[in-house]
C-alpha cells in the first residue's frame, strides 16, 4: 500500500500549476464546456478522463458565470478530498455517483483547470480510462484491484490496479516485475475463488473482464522448479523419489516413465516424441507459451500441450531418474475416452492422437476459414501441390505442421470412363504395409475311416485366400486319400461348431480353431438323399447323477472327440448303426467277453425296458427322465460359441432292435442335447424335421469298464508338423515401394466418379511429393480382417543413417542439396508379444550426447547401434539431415560408434508382458 501512496504523490507533484496566463472567465467556460474538446465531447476508447469533485466544479461554474474575477465565489485549488476514503492510500470511495459526487473531464479540460487553479497539495489526479464493455464505451471509474502474492510467500500481498480491458498477461508481467523474477524463469498464475478453491489462469491473452476477475481477488504467481515440476503439483502428487534422489543430476533426457498399469504403450510413444530435437527445444525454450490456442473448438483448451510440456521439462531437467506421468494420463483419458482406464492400447494410436492434440492446441490459426478442395483438372503438379499446401497452412499452422507434416499425391483412375483425379493431401506419418506371404500354415487333425489308425496331426501350407477344398487337396498329398472323401469340421467343446462346405473360404477359420478332417466314403454326404451312404455326426455323452434333493434324474455330459461316420443307406437300423459305431470305436472300446454278455442278459431280465426306443434313456421313459443337462466340459455354460448347423437331413429313420448293448443311442440336436421337437416317435420309425445328430450315451460303470480314455485321446504327428514357413527379412525400402503401389479400392470404400456420376472401384496410387523435417514411419504389423487377426513378426531391415528417399519423391528435386532427401534414425517404438498381450519399449538417440538408450518404462540403459534393429520395431522416427546440421550439434559426438551398452534389450522370448 505504501507503494501506491508513493506513486500517487509523485503524480501529484507533476500536476503543479504552471502559472500560465489565465484566460478570461467567458473563455474558460467555452474551453471547458466545448462540445469538441470539452466535457460534452463523445468518448473515445483508450483515452484518459479525470474525476473532479462535484462541489468544487459547481463553485467554479458559479465563479465563471458571474463574470467577476474578484468575486468571493473564487473556487481555489481543485480539491478532491471528499472522493477518497483516506489520505494515505488514496483509494476512491465506493458507491460514488456521477453528477452527484463528481464530474468527468477529458484530459485537455483537466489540464487547463490544473494550470489555471492548481491541485490541492499531495492529492493525486484521479485518472480513468475509456473502455469498451459489451459494445458500449464508458469511463471505468472503478478499476479492478487485485492482490498479488508469490506461491512461496502468501502473507504479503501487493495491491495493483488494472482496467477490465487489460490482459491477464499484464497481470503476470506486473507480478514478475514486482517480485523480481528472472527472465529465464517460467511462471504462471492461479486465482483464489470465493469458495476457497484455486483455479489456473491458463489463457493470459484474455482480458480481466473475460477472465471474470474482480476487485479484491487473490492472484498467486508460482515459479517452475529447476527439476521441471511446479510447486503446486508437488503438493498434490505423491513423491516416489528417495531423499538421496533430491540432489540427483544426470544427463537431460535420460529419464524413465513409470508404468501406471498397462501404460507402456503411452510411455513408448512419449519417449519417441521427447527425443525429436526441434519439438523438444520448442517446449524447453517456452516458445509454446506464445502459441497456446485456448479457443480452438477442435483443440483441448491447451491442456494437452501444457501437460506434455510439463513432462518434457521434467524429463530434460536432468534432476529425475524417472517420473510418474499420472497427470498426463488423466488428461489423455479426459479428452480421448478410448484411453480411459488401464487397458493395453497401441502406441501408434496414442501417437496419432497426441500429434493431432498438440497441433490443435498450438495452432497459430485462431479462426479457420473455409477452404474448398480443388482437383488438378489438368493443371501442372507443381501448381496444384503449392495450392494444396497453401490451403492446408491457411487452416493448420503449428510446430507439428512445421515438423511432421508432408504432402503426397493421390491419383484415382475410374475403371469405366478412364477419368483421372489428382489431389495433393497432407500427411503426419506414413503407415506402410509389410510384404505379406500369400501362403498360410494351418494345423489340422486327420481322422481315418480305419478305426485302427490314430488321428494324425498335419501342418499344411495353403493359399491365404483359398477355399476349404484347397485344404483337402493339401492334406491329400500327405495321406493319399482323395479330397472328395474328406469332410472338414470345426470342433469346439466336444461338439461340432461348424461343418464346412468345400466352397467356403479358409479366412473363416482362425488359427486357434481345432480343425478335424474326417475320411468318409466316396458315396456319402450329409443330407444328400441321392447318395448311397449318409454321413452322421456322432457325439459321446456320459450319464452323471444330477445334484437334486432326491436324485430323481440324471444329467448327460459330452466328452471326447465327435465323429463323422458314413452309414450305408440300406443299413439304417438302430442295431446296424450300433455295430457300425462299435467298429469305429474299436481302437479304444473293448468288446465285452462272454461272461460280460451273461451279466448283461441277467440284468435284461431285471430291467425289461433297458433297451430304449428313440428318444428314451435307460432306466425310464422320455417323460420321467427329466431334462438333460450339459456338464461343465460341454461348453454350454462356459463357452460362448454356438454350434452352426446348415445341413438338412433325411426325413425318416428306421426302427432299431431291442437288445442290451454297451451304450445306448439317442437322437440329439447340434448342441448334443435332446430336442424332442425334432422327431416324432411312432411304431414304424422316426420322422426328422432337421439333420439328425446321434449321441452315444454311456453309463458311468460301462464307460469305466470298456472305454479307454487314454487311447481315445491319443494321436500321432505327421512328419510335416516340423515344417516352419520361413519368413525372409524385408528392407524398409520394399515397404515404401509397396505403399506407393497401385491398388484397387475395396467394395466398402468406393470412389464417386464425377464423370460417371456413380461410385466406382477405382485404382488408387499414392506418391510422395514433399517430406517433413521428421518423418514417422508406422510399420503395419497388425492385420485385421473379418475372420482373422494376426501380428506380422517379419524382420524389417532399416538403416540407422542415410535413408535415401530421392527415388520415392516425385517432386522435381534440388540436386545440389541431396541432404533434403536423406534421413537419420532418431527413435524406434518396439512391440514385443502378440495381439492379446504385449509390451512396448523405445530406442532413442539423445539429442545432446548422441548416445542411444533403451527405455523400458522407468528403466533406462545405454545400447549400441547394432542392437536397435529387431522384429519388434513398430514405429520409426527419422530426422532429415539438413535439419540436424541446422541444429549445429557438437562436433564429433555423432560420428564415432556409441559406447558399449550397460544392458541389452530383452529377447522377445523372455519379455515380460503386462
Amino acid at each position: 500500500m505504501a507503494a501506491v501512496a508513493a506513486n500517487v504523490a509523485a503524480a501529484a507533484e507533476d500536476q503543479e500549476p504552471q502559472h500560465e496566463a489565465v484566460p478570461g472567465l467567458e473563455s474558460q467556460w467555452l474551453q471547458i464546456e466545448n462540445k469538441e474538446s470539452g466535457r460534452d465531447r463523445p468518448l473515445r476508447a483508450g483515452e484518459s478522463w479525470f474525476l473532479v469533485e462535484q462541489h468544487w466544479y459547481k463553485q467554479w461554474e458559479v465563479y465563471v458565470q458571474g463574470g467577476d474575477k474578484d468575486s468571493t465565489a473564487f473556487p481555489g485549488c481543485i480539491n478532491n478530498a471528499d472522493l477518497f476514503e483516506d489520505q494515505v492510500n488514496w483509494r476512491l470511495k465506493r458507491g460514488l455517483v456521477e453528477s452527484e459526487d463528481y464530474v468527468l473531464l477529458p484530459a485537455a479540460a483537466w489540464h487547463c483547470l490544473v494550470n489555471w487553479y492548481g491541485l490541492e497539495h499531495g492529492q493525486p489526479p484521479i485518472e480513468r480510462k475509456v473502455v469498451e464493455l459489451l459494445g458500449v464505451q464508458k469511463i471505468e471509474v472503478y478499476p479492478v484491484e487485485l492482490l498479488l502474492v508469490r506461491h512461496s510467500d502468501m502473507d504479503t500481498p501487493y495491491t495493483a490496479q488494472f482496467s477490465h480491458t487489460d490482459s491477464v498477461d499484464l497481470v503476470l508481467r506486473t507480478a514478475r516485475e514486482q517480485f523480481l523474477v528472472n527472465p529465464q524463469e517460467e511462471t504462471r498464475l492461479w486465482i483464489k475463488n470465493a469458495e476457497g478453491s484455486f483455479e489456473r489462469l491458463c489463457n493470459t491473452r484474455v482480458t480481466l473482464l473475460e477472465a471474470a476477475l474482480q476487485t479484491g481477488q487473490l492472484i498467486i504467481m508460482e515459479t517452475r522448479n529447476k527439476d521441471g515440476t511446479w510447486p503446486s503439483a508437488q503438493q498434490q502428487a505423491v513423491s516416489t523419489a528417495s531423499e538421496e534422489d533430491e540432489e540427483f543430476q544426470g544427463q537431460p533426457g535420460i529419464c524413465g516413465l513409470t508404468n501406471l498399469g498397462n501404460t507402456c504403450f503411452m510411455n513408448s510413444a512419449l519417449q519417441c516424441l521427447s527425443n525429436v530435437p526441434q519439438l523438444t527445444d520448442y517446449f524447453l525454450k517456452n516458445r509454446y507459451l506464445e502459441e497456446l490456442n485456448f479457443c480452438n473448438p477442435l483443440g483441448m483448451k491447451g491442456e494437452i500441450a501444457e501437460a506434455y510440456a510439463d513432462l518434457v521439462k521434467q524429463a530434460w531437467s536432468g534432476h529425475h531418474r524417472s517420473i510418474v506421468p499420472h497427470v498426463f494420463k488423466t488428461k489423455v483419458g479426459h479428452f480421448a475416452s478410448q484411453f480411459l482406464g488401464y487397458q493395453q492400447h497401441d502406441s501408434q494410436e496414442l501417437l496419432s492422437f497426441l500429434l493431432d492434440g498438440l497441433h490443435e492446441d498450438l495452432n497459430r490459426v485462431k479462426k479457420k476459414e473455409y477452404v474448398e478442395l480443388c482437383d488438378a483438372a489438368g493443371r501442372p503438379d507443381q501448381e496444384v501441390a503449392q495450392e494444396a499446401w497453401q490451403n492446408h497452412k491457411r487452416r493448420n499452422d503449428s510446430v507439428i505442421v512445421d515438423t511432421f507434416h508432408g504432402l503426397f499425391k493421390s491419383t484415382l483412375v475410374c475403371p469405366d470412363c478412364g477419368n483421372v483425379s489428382v489431389t495433393f493431401d497432407p500427411f503426419c506419418y506414413l503407415s506402410v504395409p509389410l510384404p505379406v506371404s500369400h501362403k498360410r500354415v494351418m494345423e489340422v487333425f486327420f481322422v481315418s475311416m480305419d478305426p485302427r489308425r490314430k488321428p494324425e496331426q498335419h501342418r499344411l501350407v495353403v493359399p491365404k485366400k483359398g477355399k476349404i477344398s484347397d485344404l483337402c487337396v493339401a492334406l491329400a498329398k500327405h495321406t493319399g486319400v482323395s479330397p472328395e472323401r474328406m469332410m472338414v469340421a470345426d470342433v469346439f467343446s466336444h461338439r461340432f461348431y461348424k461343418i464346412y462346405q468345400l466352397e467356403e473360404s479358409l479366412s473363416s477359420i482362425l488359427d486357434r480353431d481345432d480343425i478335424f478332417i474326417y475320411e468318409v466314403s466316396g458315396r456319402s454326404a450329409i443330407g444328400d438323399n441321392s447318395r448311397e451312404d449318409v454321413v452322421l455326426p456322432i457325439y459321446l455323452r456320459e450319464r452323471t447323477p444330477a445334484r437334486d434333493y432326491n436324485n430323481s434324474y440324471y444329467g448327460l455330459m459330452l466328452f471326447g472327440h465327435p465323429l463323422l461316420v458314413s452309414v450305408p443307406r440300406d443299413r439304417l437300423s438302430w442295431d446296424a448303426l450300433y455295430h457300425i459305431l462299435l467298429y469305429r470305436l474299436s481302437r479304444y472300446v473293448t468288446r465285452p467277453s462272454s461272461d460280460d454278455e451273461d451279466d448283461g442278459d441277467e440284468k435284461d431280465m431285471e430291467d425289461k425296458d433297458s433297451i430304449p426306443k428313440p428318444g428314451r434313456v435307460a432306466g425310464g421313459s422320455s417323460q420321467d427322465s427329466g431334462p438333460e443337462q450339459a456338464g461343465p466340459s460341454s461348453g454350454v455354460a462356459g463357452g460362448s460359441r454356438a454350434p452352426v448347423d446348415n445341413s438338412p437331413g433325411p426325413s425318416h429313420w428306421p426302427q432299431r432292435a431291442r437288445r442290451k448293448h454297451l451304450f445306448t443311442l439317442q437322437t440329439v440336436n447340434s448342441n448334443g442335447t435332446s430336442d424332442r421337437s425334432t422327431f416324432n416317435e411312432d411304431t414304424h420309425g422316426v420322422s426328422f424335421s432337421s439333420q439328425p445328430y446321434i449321441a452315444i450315451d454311456w453309463e458311468p460303470e460301462m464307460k469305466k469298464r470298456y472305454y479307454d480314455e487314454v487311447e481315445a485321446e491319443g494321436y500321432v504327428k505327421h512328419d510335416c508338423v516340423g515344417y516352419v514357413l520361413k519368413k525372409a527379412p524385408v528392407r524398409l525400402q520394399e515397404c515404401i515401394e509397396l505403399f506407393t503401389t497401385v491398388e484397387t479400392l475395396e467394395k466398402e470404400n468406393p470412389w464417386y466418379c464425377p464423370t460417371c456420376k456413380q461410385h466406382q472401384l477405382a485404382t488408387k496410387k499414392l506418391d510422395l511429393w514433399m517430406l517433413p523435417e521428421t518423418l514417422i514411419i508406422h510399420l503395419k504389423r497388425f492385420s485385421y480382417t473379418k475372420f482373422s487377426r494376426e501380428k506380422l513378426d517379419t524382420l524389417v531391415e532399416f538403416p540407422i543413417r542415410d535413408l535415401d528417399f530421392s527415388e520415392f519423391v516425385i517432386k522435381p528435386q534440388n540436386e545440389s542439396a541431396p541432404e533434403l532427401y536423406k534421413y537419420d534414425l532418431i527413435a524406434v517404438s518396439n512391440h514385443y508379444g502378440g495381439l492379446r498381450d504385449g509390451h512396448y519399449t523405445t530406442f532413442a538417440c539423445n539429442k545432446d550426447s548422441g548416445q542411444w538408450h533403451y527405455f523400458d518404462d522407468n528403466s533406462v540403459s545405454p545400447v549400441t547401434e547394432n542392437q536397435i534393429e529387431s522384429k519388434a520395431a513398430y514405429v520409426l522416427f527419422y530426422q532429415r539431415q539438413d535439419v540436424a546440421r541446422r541444429q549445429q550439434p557438437q562436433p564429433g559426438l555423432r560420428d564415432p560408434p556409441a559406447s558399449p551398452a550397460c544392458g541389452s534389450p530383452p529377447n522377445s522370448e523372455f519379455m515380460d508382458v503386462n
